[in-house]
């Protein structure tokens, strides 16, 4: 037997070895690009929390195929020039595996291109106005197919609304999710008697809230930009003294405690509550409590799904038995986790069914349930795409 023969068998099966050593030892890069400034900037934090939690707990139990998870933030400021800015950053210098995170729509819409562009799985966190649809984006919130109608039709029934005044942050969700309010209120035989929009940016709504006390509706239904807008709003209508009936489609729990008696009434509608009672939110929430102690952000509608989307690109990594982007995107809409919010699979065009709470704030900021809705399907999102 030729001795050299050996040696070089030898030589390349050590070769190999250090090689699945090594890449066992490269960790898992998960990119959150999130408006750390900003219109976000009030519920990003919570979000980065929720990340930091999942990754912690997948990487006590070994991680991922024998790798690590290791977070890679980045500050989209809100809005789509710092999104490209951090797309670009975390998927072509920083080299992320899958970028999770919730984020406007305007920065979303921003870095769908790089996304193509550099073949990045992409789990969209965040509540959104739908029909956003991309080869390698999957989306585990809601939509407003399964949001608006528990919101309008429970002031319809109670509070006997016909005239609903409609107010939103100038861009893609903002008029996305009021535009589909519009058609639905029409639908139920109501009508809408204003509807004005403020740049994301934008937060004197003295012009707004004199419009709406001359249209004199029976209800007020606002769709702004998740966090400050939302707060500066709340305040300019309290101090005005409206106190018509209220609901609110961005505002998240988190924010409602934020804003403190001035939430007081909000009708809110979302897939998220803290005081979901079963035994894997109760985990959830005990699990953040003791990681992050009074630095405890409330866990809420944004945060909770980029919890579970961790989970879900592990499943969708383990499924495909690599990191290979094709593969895991074919993977994610196959597999489902069990999360706070219950069973979450993004199999219906690449979003998810999920049970909806219709809940109003109390004066101390939390959510008084009102009434549920069990794995509500999310419509016709993506039909066209393969």
């Amino acid at each position: 037997m030729n001795t050299s023969k050996w040696t070089r068998r030898a030589v390349a099966a050590a070769a190999g070895f250090a090689a699945l050593q090594a890449l066992a030892a490269d960790p898992i890069k998960i990119g959150v690009p999130v408006g750390l400034s900003g219109a976000n900037s009030v519920v990003a934090p919570s979000v980065v929390q929720a990340a930091e939690l999942a990754v912690e707990e997948i990487n006590a139990k070994g991680g991922v195929l024998g790798r690590m998870l290791e977070l890679e933030v980045a500050d989209d400021a809100s809005g789509a020039a710092g999104a490209q800015k951090a797309f670009d950053s975390l998927i072509f210098q920083k080299k992320v595996n899958v970028l999770i995170s919730m984020e406007t729509s305007a920065a979303r819409n921003a870095g769908l291109p790089i996304v193509t562009r550099g073949k990045t799985p992409y789990i969209y966190t965040s509540f959104y106005e739908g029909r956003s649809c991309n080869k390698y984006m999957y989306v585990n919130a809601w939509v407003p197919d399964q949001q608006v109608a528990p919101i309008v039709d429970y002031f319809m029934k109670t509070n006997k609304a016909k005239n609903f005044f409609l107010v939103g942050s100038d861009y893609a969700f903002g008029r996305g999710m009021l535009e589909f309010t519009k058609t639905y209120i029409g639908k139920k035989g109501g009508k809408v008697v204003g509807e004005e929009y403020l740049p994301m940016d934008g937060s004197d709504w003295t012009a707004v809230i004199n419009k709406l006390k001359t249209a004199k509706p029976d209800a007020i239904i606002t769709s702004t930009a998740g966090g400050a807008p939302n707060v500066t709003l709340t305040k300019q209508l309290r101090a005005a003294g409206i106190t018509l009936p209220y609901g609110n489609l961005a505002v998240d729990e988190g924010t409602a405690k934020d804003m403190g008696a001035d939430a007081e009434g909000i009708v809110i509608s979302g897939s998220y509550l803290t005081n979901i009672d079963s035994p894997k939110n109760k985990a959830f929430m005990a699990a953040m409590q003791k990681k992050f102690g009074d630095k405890l952000k409330t866990p809420n509608d944004l945060s909770v799904p980029q919890y579970e989307a961790v989970y879900l690109y592990k499943a969708a990594v383990e499924k495909a038995g690599s990191t290979d982007a094709e593969k895991v995107v074919a993977a994610l809409a196959t597999v489902k986790t069990e999360g706070p919010r219950g069973t979450i699979q993004m199999n219906k065009q690449r979003h998810a069914p999920l049970t909806m709470y219709l809940g109003q704030v109390q004066k101390d900021g939390s959510i008084k349930l009102l009434e549920s809705f069990k794995d509500v399907d999310p419509g016709a999102q993506c039909p066209n795409l393969k």
